[in-house]
């Protein structure tokens, strides 16, 4: 049997547990016009979320207007401006931080179109501004991370960090999680930390700087897949063993990860689904429908390790 962690959450108040595999149930949405507004292609893990939105708006039928943001926010606003101008049926919104949005989320709200938001929260001063967010229980995501490290090490580890971006939401809950999680073990600290921007070539450069500043380091954790593999990367070149010298942890479970862990380089990835297309767009067909829809939807994910990878990694979409 594969051996995976898997969160389970409780549906309470106005938040529901959510599998992305949810399935249509409008038949034609020709006339259906929606905004989608991506951060940008830095990661696989974006460029599958990308794929996964477009490829089901073509599914059902629905007229996507698609803007890369190149990971600016101001980018992002200004594509939304365009959104409200062309006066879309709804916007689905990846943003890029948490801050900043409530001026552009408030002229879509006086227009009547719903904002649903995907991988990624706000932080608004009235929840009305957004109709739902469909995305990752990030903090989840990082005491998973920290716990089976905890568990590989027996508690003593000196730990090098590679944030994602500076402000967005799975950067500091991801980093909050994982800090939970080894709080618990005296002998485990982060001795180094520093953004490498979810991307491969920064993760790179930033574990260079690591290992070239001297100190121990046993451990490596990555927000996300892509930095790890550039983490990796660096490691080789400085003559060390990944996975072996230096445990390598990390966040999203792309196809390089598993075939990374199959090598024997990466430890243990865990799992953010980017397969958002279909849960998005059956929220923007019930909120354009006016129908109610819970504030919060959590969707599944789990955690792989070297021992699993092997069993899974012809089944991964993404």
């Amino acid at each position: 049997m594969i051996r995976i962690l898997q969160i389970t959450i409780v549906c309470i108040f106005s938040t529901a547990v959510l599998s992305v595999d949810t399935k249509n149930s409008f038949a034609d949405n020709k006339d259906l016009t929606v905004g989608f507004s991506q951060i940008g292609a830095e990661s696989g893990w974006r460029t599958a979320e990308t794929k996964s939105i477009r490829s089901e708006a073509k599914k059902r039928g629905v007229n996507l207007k698609f803007s890369d943001a190149q990971q600016k926010q101001e980018n992002q606003i200004k594509a939304l401006g365009a959104f409200i101008a062309q006066n879309v049926d709804a916007i689905i919104l990846a943003p890029v931080v948490e801050t900043g949005w409530e001026p552009i989320l408030k002229k879509a709200h006086r227009r009547g179109i719903p904002v649903i938001l995907v991988d990624r929260g706000v932080k608004v001063t009235n929840d009305d501004l957004y109709t739902t967010l469909i995305a990752s229980d990030f903090v989840a995501e990082g005491r998973m991370a920290g716990d089976w490290l905890a568990a590989k090490t027996g508690g003593k580890a000196n730990i090098v960090e590679l944030q994602g971006t500076p402000g967005a939401a799975p950067a500091i809950d991801r980093k909050k999680g994982f800090e939970q999680a080894i709080a618990k073990h005296p002998g485990m600290k982060i001795t180094k930390s520093q953004t490498g921007e979810f991307t491969r070539a920064k993760g790179k450069e930033v574990m260079e700087a690591f290992l070239k500043s001297g100190g121990e380091i046993d451990a490596v954790y990555a927000h996300n897949d892509d930095m790890a593999l550039g983490a990796i990367q660096a490691i080789e070149e400085a003559g060390k063993k990944p996975g072996v010298d230096i445990l390598v942890v990390s966040i999203d479970g792309v196809k390089p990860a598993f075939e990374s862990m199959v090598e024997g380089k990466l430890n243990c990835t865990v799992e953010c689904n980017p397969l958002l297309g279909p849960a998005a767009f059956d929220a923007v067909e019930q909120a354009v429908a006016g129908k109610k829809l819970p504030k919060n939807t959590i969707v599944q994910d789990k955690l792989f390790d070297q021992s699993t990878a092997k069993d899974v990694i012809d089944s991964r979409q993404y």
